[in-house]
């Protein structure tokens, strides 16, 4: 029954949350979260990836194994259930938020039934199913049901969507997810300055080659964020992790790790979140080359665990500076981001009591 009064609640935020915060008591006191300002300078920040099954099979030639069932259902409702129970100032999507290829239907019938009760709290990173061009006997829409989602509907003149050739709907310019087509962005959280990018290089001009007009841009972009950043405390998040829990490092692992990780590292970036991988891994801070470095080095964590399935950890010896891992539960990770540094936990939210805590100190601005 609550995600049900969340979902009403966010919907009044758009149209009348202004007039009703004064006019409606009710709101407040008897939903306090999410309609409270964040107190003092500590911010909650929850994340996770991975999450929702595909709710139908609106093509031909579906692979029905990968449809929604009452197993992956489950999950996904567990981890919505433990970020609505951790009440973060924001949550963090690391990405494949809808499966097989991020239809914005698909979105409505799976996602946002469980999710959309705290959709304007979400700050989105897209993963490949959502960017596939074919997957599973559908055809990708490259992005458009993300955006779609997450950026609003383009209307005609009479408030109808608009949709494109292949009857998805065209996305607005801005939003949520940032710019429609680019897809990074950045936010202060608190003390914090935090980073999202967009990964998924394979479909765009020049591929994911560093040199690639695509990727360049985004790299620029990032390289004059960073340059502007004087926070004493930053975190940076995208899809697939630059240093694999599982020994299977992507093309876009690889863009990030020789393109971004130096740069994140030289502005003294402190943790870098990835999902893509299903299942929960923390490394130890290391440097670019995947050194240990427990001075300047950033502290990666793979959040992959949202619910639509699990992966199997590789062994020890296949990730190096892995410090942990659980590949048996979905879960959600929380933040408490302080002024001059953070703690985590990582909790199951079925199948183990597995449990991963600790704390660290930033490691200041590097820009003052």
């Amino acid at each position: 029954m609550r995600r049900r009064t969340l979902a009403a609640s966010a919907a009044a935020v758009g149209g009348v949350l202004l007039l009703a915060a004064t006019a409606n008591s009710a709101v407040t006191e008897h939903n306090p979260w999410p309609y409270d300002a964040p107190s003092g300078k500590t911010a909650v920040l929850a994340a996770v990836g991975d999450i929702s099954c595909e709710p139908d099979g609106d093509a031909p030639a579906v692979n029905q194994k990968y449809l929604c069932n009452d197993t992956k259902r489950s999950a996904q409702a567990a981890t919505a259930d433990q970020i609505e129970a951790l009440q973060p100032d924001l949550v963090a999507l690391l990405g494949d938020q809808q499966y097989q290829v991020g239809r914005y239907d698909d979105f409505m019938g799976s996602f946002d039934r469980t999710y959309g009760a705290f959709k304007y709290l979400q700050r989105p990173v897209p993963g490949n199913h959502e960017f596939y061009d074919y997957k599973d006997g559908e055809k990708g829409v490259d992005g458009a049901g993300y955006y779609a989602y997450y950026n609003g509907l383009s209307l005609d003149g009479q408030g109808n969507p608009l949709v494109d050739a292949q009857g998805q709907p065209i996305p607005r310019t801005h939003g949520q997810a940032g710019t429609t087509g680019e897809g990074w962005y950045s936010y202060d959280l608190g003390a914090w300055h935090i980073i999202s990018l967009n990964a998924e290089c394979k479909d765009q001009a020049g591929g994911c080659s560093p040199d690639g007009d695509w990727v360049k841009q985004e790299t620029e972009w990032l390289r004059q964020d960073l340059a502007d950043d004087h926070a004493p405390c930053t975190l940076a998040y995208w899809h697939q992790p630059a240093f694999t829990a599982m020994d299977n490092l992507s093309d876009e692992g690889r863009l990030s790790r020789s393109t971004w990780w130096p740069m994140l590292y030289r502005s003294g970036v402190d943790v870098v979140l990835n999902a893509h991988e299903h299942l929960y891994a923390r490394f130890a801070p290391q440097d670019p080359d995947g050194r240990p470095d427990p001075k300047k080095g950033i502290s990666q964590f793979v959040v992959g665990t949202g619910g639509e399935a699990l992966d199997t950890l590789a062994p020890a010896e296949k990730a190096p500076n892995r410090v942990t891992g659980n590949d048996t539960s979905y879960g959600v990770i929380r933040f408490s981001l302080q002024p001059t540094g953070y703690t985590w936990s990582y909790r199951a939210a079925n199948g183990t009591d597995y449990t991963d805590e600790g704390s660290a100190r930033c490691h200041g601005p590097v820009n003052d």
